[in-house]
């Protein structure tokens, strides 16, 4: 049987697969920023968290559209070919390589925010950003990636014989993102109480591991549109007009390479961590999840499946390491360990191809193993002066005029109410009963509706005669286990005192001391977290108060808390001005 030829042109097939198959690509390494903003948010304190968020929103939102305007023009400079602006263009689909480009952009810029967490200005970051995206990186892609690029065919790449190889950008995107995170980080200075006036350090742990895990999954699962997708040429029309597979030819090594490389380096990561602890940190195997993942990044597509074990398992074994160094001897308070994840991690993979390149991929080159390396240690010298350079100045020039870094009260109150007016934990929940104006009790139902209880009124008669609480005002003051807020809410309620104020609190009491771990570090947790009731009372007895409670705070265990009664000597309402008992 002979092949019906095909009733279609082949370029236009192959354009419209390659099109769909890169904006796929395109929209995984994207929703990589979902992953970004979990694992960073999880790694802050709570106090800090939508500053955070807020910092992944303007990355994207300010960086993509500078790289438009400004940064794709400069990359082509750097490349050789001059400066084109992106959106000068006739041709539509050509924005589909703009867009995937803009997104390996806004991934080296969003690695910064990670290293100075919690006490850089908002605007400080996003100038930073602005430039990140309109000169900073595209200088690094469009020397790396473009063949009259200054590592590939320019000076530089000529002068030692080999080529810079980054596939999908370990070093170009990673590493300048890590090492410009560890420089910022190191201008501004560490956060406060981060490290003692003798140099030792003090962990701050962040305020959810389950965000930091959450956020590895979700940037895992991106990272294949990140090495898989730049294969981008699924298919390609040889000479004689046939169609044939393109850069699809390699594309298992490169989703083999990747996956293997993700689970070493978590083992790696927690084979160290263990052995420097004694345990297994929960972070540590996360952040060496990632690590893998970067060092591979570079070489995806020439890696042997035993150098895809080899690259991954060392990125996640130096993570704990290199972390210790930068914090312990250099002393930089790198918040999200974004130079060990991405610098550090990036850089070794880079150096690695070498050792793990496949020889039927050495074959078909020009020059050998030796001359490689040199390209590799070439390409990866000039963007780690390049970015620590700029960076620098960058960074310095804000510090220089005072923008840099919040003042320390507002490092202290925390970033998201400094910088934003919000509170990401804004409150403890609404009560579901509050006092009616009638006197009654209004309940408000789950519906969205409510209903009046005339149940109990404000003035509840004694069987004695006399008044509740011998006519005196009375504070009722609780300090309780924060998960049983809701339920003493909901006791107070049914006892007629749904009047409260709630306080986050820090103490210590019977409630034994213990220890905890944050990136194998211990720390002593001797000031538990609990919540302070308050109160205050006039025609309720208080002891159906501190009845009321009881019953709902009590689990049996140490650390329940305690109750306190304390006479009010006079009480006095603002909107009103009445005063005693009538103002309670």
């Amino acid at each position: 049987m002979e092949a019906a030829p095909l009733q279609a042109d082949p370029e236009v097939v192959a354009e419209g697969i390659n099109l769909v198959w890169v904006l796929m690509a395109t929209f995984l390494i994207f929703f990589m920023h979902a992953g970004f903003a979990m694992l960073e948010a999880g790694q802050v304190r709570s106090k800090n968290v939508a500053n955070q968020l807020t910092k992944n929103l303007l990355t994207w939102s300010v960086g993509v559209t500078v790289f438009f305007l400004i940064g794709a023009g400069v990359e082509s400079m750097a490349g050789g070919e001059g400066f084109a602006f992106a959106f000068d263009t006739a041709d539509p689909n050509a924005w589909v390589d703009w867009l995937f480009g803009a997104v390996f952009a806004m991934t080296a810029a969003t690695i910064v925010s990670g290293a100075v967490a919690g006490r850089a200005k908002l605007r400080a970051y996003v100038a930073y950003t602005f430039l990140l995206a309109a000169v900073i990186y595209p200088v690094v892609s469009g020397i790396s990636w473009f063949d009259g690029g200054l590592l590939i065919e320019g000076a530089v790449g000529s002068a030692v014989g080999a080529p810079f190889d980054d596939f999908a950008g370990g070093t170009v995107v990673h590493a300048m993102g890590g090492i410009a995170g560890l420089t910022a980080a190191w201008i501004l200075g560490p956060r406060i109480g981060r490290f003692n006036d003798d140099g030792s350090a003090n962990v701050i742990p962040g305020h959810s591991m389950t965000f930091a895990v959450l956020g590895t999954l979700v940037l895992a699962f991106g990272w294949y549109g990140f090495n898989v997708g730049t294969a981008a040429d699924v298919l390609v029309v040889n000479e004689e007009g046939i169609l044939e597979l393109g850069d699809f030819a390699y594309v298992g090594r490169v989703a083999m390479a990747t996956t293997i490389a993700m689970g070493s380096g978590a083992i790696g990561a927690a084979l160290v961590a263990w052995a420097k602890t004694g345990k297994v940190d929960t972070l540590y195997v996360a952040n060496g999840l990632l690590a893998g993942l970067v060092g591979i990044t570079a070489i995806p597509h020439a890696a042997t499946w035993w150098g895809a074990f080899l690259v991954g398992g060392l990125a996640g074994a130096q993570l704990p390491i290199v972390f210790s160094f930068v914090e312990n001897y250099l002393k930089i308070d790198d918040v999200c360990a974004v130079f060990p994840v991405h610098g550090s991690a990036g850089v070794l993979g880079t150096l690695m191809l070498p050792v793990v390149a496949a020889p039927e991929y050495v074959a078909g080159l020009e020059y050998g193993r030796v001359e490689m390396f040199f390209g590799q240690l070439a390409g990866v010298v000039v963007i780690a002066v390049w970015t620590v350079l700029t960076t620098a100045i960058i960074w310095g020039a804000i510090k220089a005029v005072g923008q840099a870094r919040v003042t320390p009260e507002h490092e202290r109150d925390g970033l998201d109410v400094s910088e934003h007016g919000v509170d990401t934990y804004p409150e403890f929940g609404k009560p579901d009963v509050d006092v009616a104006t009638d006197g009654g009790r209004r309940q408000i139902r789950t519906d969205g509706g409510e209903r009046f209880d005339e149940s109990r009124s404000s003035s509840e008669l004694r069987s004695d005669g006399g008044a509740p609480n011998d006519g005196e005002i009375k504070m009722v003051t609780a300090i309780v286990r924060p998960d049983r807020l809701g339920a003493v809410k909901k006791a107070l309620a049914e006892a007629g005192a749904p009047s409260l104020t709630v306080t986050n609190v820090s103490g210590r009491g019977s409630q034994p001391a213990k220890k905890g771990q944050w990136r194998g570090e211990e720390y002593t947790v001797d000031l538990h977290q609990k919540v302070k009731i308050e109160c205050v009372v006039a025609d309720v007895p208080a002891e159906d108060v501190v009845d009321a409670i009881r019953e709902g705070a009590n689990t049996g265990e140490p650390g329940d808390g305690k109750i306190f009664v304390l006479p009010v000597e006079s009480a006095t309402q603002v909107r009103t001005g009445e005063t005693g008992t009538d103002a309670v």
